[in-house]
């Protein structure tokens, strides 16, 4: 069984539809169980009647709440999520809230280590407490993979830059990509040459790029693996991209070969934008009758 362990964000998904669990790192951490995995979430809640609506949400997907924090600064995270026709999804982001409040904890150190995975993205850098929290547990992680999640105006270049460095295996979206290359490079650069760029300005030797409806494409051992992507009708984007990473990551964890492991998680970010909410019951069968 593989252990995966999740850092950042926990919170309420407020959309047009209802509220809904979210949270990249959570949704990660949701879709690895799903997949069988030992999965534990470090964040934060406050101490208040949202935080509790989400430990009372995560124990009904058998989610573990034992590295769930509890701030007594800050209140309980609450996104408003904006669609538009297409579904794709904006989001308002309050700041400070309780997962802007992470502490560094001896029991958090242990679990990062022994992990097969330490999984952490970029917004969670926004604020000096927990941006300083993962930055120590990142010199206990085994395997670094870090998602690239911009939501403006929440990031700036010389953590994202740091944040790389730290990884082993980065996630971008396109738009991501091409906004972060031409802002570092100070050039106009293709896709593969910004994935290169990427590559040998921070030394990460597996970058993974997603496309939207246009797929993915995976750099790793100095090739490129491409997934033209599966068409679906879109309800709402919501999650995709989290579904996506962790499929991909458990897919190269448990030996799957590069085409296989991308054919894999594009299906699945797929089968998330075709259902609405970031966490929707995906079986077996759906995957593999998309994958064909």
């Amino acid at each position: 069984m593989k252990q995966i362990v999740c850092f950042g964000e926990v919170l309420w998904d407020m959309l047009p539809t209802g509220k809904k669990l979210g949270g990249a790192p959570l949704n990660v951490a949701l879709r690895m169980q799903s997949y069988g995995c030992l999965t534990k979430l470090i964040s934060s809640i406050g101490n208040d009647a949202a935080g509790n609506g989400i430990v009372a949400q995560m124990k009904m997907y058998n989610a573990k709440t034992d590295h769930l924090q509890v701030s007594q600064n800050h209140a309980t995270s609450e996104v408003l999520v904006t669609l538009n026709d297409a579904g794709s999804a904006s989001y308002d982001i309050k700041m400070p809230c309780a997962w802007d409040d992470i502490q560094l904890l001896e029991k958090d150190k242990t679990i990062v280590n022994a992990a097969d995975a330490f999984i952490y993205g970029s917004l969670i850098g926004r604020q000096h407490t927990s941006r300083e929290t993962l930055f120590a547990l990142l010199k206990f992680s085994q395997f670094k993979v870090f998602d690239v999640n911009l939501r403006a105006p929440h990031y700036e270049l010389n953590t994202l830059l740091t944040l790389m460095k730290q990884a082993d295996f980065i996630k971008f979206n396109d738009d991501e990509i091409f906004e972060l290359s031409l802002a570092m490079s100070g050039k106009k650069l293709s896709l593969e040459d910004s994935i290169r760029f990427f590559s040998e300005e921070t030394q990460t030797p597996s970058i993974c790029v997603t496309m939207g409806a246009d797929g993915a494409v995976l750099f790793q051992d100095n090739a490129f693996v491409y997934n033209k992507g599966y068409h679906v009708q879109v309800k709402d984007t919501v999650g995709a991209g989290d579904s996506f990473l962790a499929t991909l990551i458990y897919q190269l964890l448990t030996g799957a070969n590069a085409v296989t492991a991308l054919d894999y998680a594009c299906a699945v970010g797929a089968i998330v934008a075709s259902k609405a909410g970031a966490n929707p019951l995906i079986t077996d069968k759906e995957i593999q009758e998309t994958m064909n």
